[in-house]
């Protein structure tokens, strides 16, 4: 089956990117490199094709109130111009899918309005999901992408690039903040209006824009000419491995909880709305979790890959959901579920790479963090 292309498709190969295949998609793995695209993240700016990702609207009759019976996360804590991360889950209290939902405030047919970004090799599922658990005739469900272009600016030096281009400078955006903004690049023929979000899959400041497939090209185009650098999935891994932000596959998926993968931020049991796996999570939190998602730092220069097992005394007690190489720290770093009892930092344990026992540590996540 041929594999769906991005409207940046033939402007990454222009560039000299190497692609894979990606969750039905052909998406660039690396252009000059992993090592200087994530580098240049870390201390300047990276820019990221990520149309392959799901944008849909959610309008109608109280859309926070409907969404609010899949998500443990109190919606009504953002309003409009705010956006929140969470999850969707199942009766058990797995993850789905994790995703972003923006609060667009009320549109001028008043209706309530939210946009949600999901992972392109989810979109399938979490539709269905939404349309079989939201109320019929109150709620609608579209396509906010389209054909358009979703573009993640990151770095240190994003927010000065991203200015460049605008036709009014951002100055009071804050961090999970959203705005429409016009703009204007210099090989556009008119003027565009962006979806301009600040939120980003990087552990860096940084922004997730939305716009039409012709000023996405012109805006792309522009950012590389001046002087940003183009990065692929692989820099994209290693920056989020280092922020310890988990991967939905990997990380987490539909046997795992929020509570276990540490993730127990985005669950509101104060708030009085029901939603589905609140039960399976409130006997969590009474018995407690019997497996946590934790930290690991190898000893040495190996790296531990997806699937390598982990031990403690001689036992098996787990295996790396994600690992590799951190440029940033010049260590092999990686996550993965191990029992609560010895899911402590400090703990030493051994991950078996290539039929050999490695050195290893529970270590505090994250690994990286700014420091402003």
């Amino acid at each position: 089956m041929k594999s769906n292309t991005t409207p940046l498709h033939q402007r990454c190969l222009d560039l000299g990117a190497r692609m894979i295949e990606f969750a039905g998609w052909e998406m660039p793995i690396q252009f000059k490199g992993l090592i200087h695209e994530h580098n240049s993240v870390r201390n300047n700016a990276g820019v990221f094709d990520i149309s392959h990702m799901g944008v849909f609207a959610i309008k109608g009759i109280n859309p926070k109130d409907n969404l609010q019976k899949l998500v443990p996360t109190d919606l009504h804590r953002i309003g409009a111009g705010e956006a929140c991360y969470t999850v969707l889950l199942n009766e058990n209290g797995g993850i789905i899918d994790d995703l972003i939902i923006y609060d667009l405030g009320i549109d001028a047919q008043n209706n309530h309005c939210l946009l949600t970004v999901i992972n392109a090799g989810c979109i399938e599922k979490d539709i269905t999901w939404l349309k079989k658990n939201l109320t019929p005739n109150q709620i609608e469900i579209s396509d906010a992408k389209k054909d358009g272009v979703l573009i993640a600016l990151q770095g240190p030096e994003a927010e000065e690039q991203l200015n460049q281009i605008l036709e009014k400078p951002i100055t009071n955006i804050p961090r999970f903040g959203h705005s429409e903004i016009a703009v204007r690049a210099n090989n556009a023929r008119h003027s565009f209006s962006i979806f301009i979000a600040r939120t980003g899959y990087t552990g860096e400041d940084g922004f997730e824009i939305l716009i039409q497939k012709e000023g996405g090209i012109a805006i792309w185009n522009q950012l590389i000419e001046n002087g940003v650098t183009p990065c692929g999935l692989g820099a994209r891994d290693t920056l989020r491995l280092e922020a310890a932000m988990p991967l939905y596959g990997n990380d987490i998926d539909k046997t795992t909880t929020p509570l276990e993968a540490g993730l127990g931020w985005l669950v509101h049991m104060e708030n009085p709305k029901d939603f589905i796996g609140k039960s399976a999570l409130e006997i969590q939190n009474r018995e407690g979790i019997k497996k946590k998602l934790v930290g690991i730092k190898i000893e040495g220069k190996a790296i531990a890959r997806r699937g390598y097992k982990i031990f403690y005394q001689n036992k098996l007690l787990g295996e790396i959901t994600s690992g590799t190489w951190s440029p940033t720290l010049n260590e092999g770093i990686a996550l993965g579920y191990l029992p609560t009892e010895v899911a402590k930092p400090g703990t030493k344990i051994y991950v078996e790479i290539r039929k050999k026992l490695h050195k290893a540590s529970v270590v505090r996540k994250p690994f990286y963090r700014r420091v402003s």
